[in-house]
């Protein structure tokens, strides 16, 4: 059984290619399952999709800097992410090559997740094909809504949220 969060998380890094939305999705799954932990697996899961969003942006450096963390996270759970239905080892080696291929400015390319569990899989396309858009679809970098999307999302309640905290400190 996997949870929903993560299957979620996979349907957009596979399906629309929204890792802004994986990041989202995971975070809220991590804070209720392992607050505080930054060396969880999904705090690993969460810096591969920002690597991927900072890398598709141009970020060197954001990617590179990213995807060092998440490897040294994700290098500390072989049973975990083995029973996530990943190859453990596949992740890591795709991990490595990514690096070289940040470090080489080497544009970005949409990656996939070295998925082993039929199940999984099957489950993550259902959700994918629920949700409107296709497994395995590439990237499309004229998407700026997704490419650029903490720039172009509405963060009008994020504001508003802030501003009443500041009120009641005050």
């Amino acid at each position: 059984m996997h949870p929903q969060a993560f299957i979620d998380y996979l349907a957009h890094y596979h399906g629309d290619r929204d890792y802004f939305e994986c990041h989202e999705i995971l975070e809220e799954y991590w804070k209720e399952v392992d607050n505080r932990n930054k060396q969880s697996i999904w705090v690993g899961l969460i810096q591969v999709a920002v690597s991927n969003y900072h890398h598709r942006r141009g970020n060197f450096h954001g990617a590179k800097k990213t995807l060092q963390k998440a490897a040294f996270i994700l290098s500390s759970y072989p049973k975990e992410v083995k029973q996530l239905g990943i190859d453990h080892q596949q992740l890591l080696n795709d991990i490595h090559t990514m690096q070289e291929e940040i470090d080489k400015a080497f544009p970005y390319k949409s990656y996939y997740f070295p998925i082993n569990d039929v199940s999984l899989l099957d489950e993550v396309k259902k959700t994918c094909n629920s949700k409107g858009f296709r497994w395995g679809q590439e990237s499309n970098l004229e998407n700026e809504e997704i490419v650029h999307r903490h720039m172009k999302r509405d963060r009008s309640n994020v504001i508003a949220e802030r501003e009443k905290a500041l009120q009641r400190h005050r």
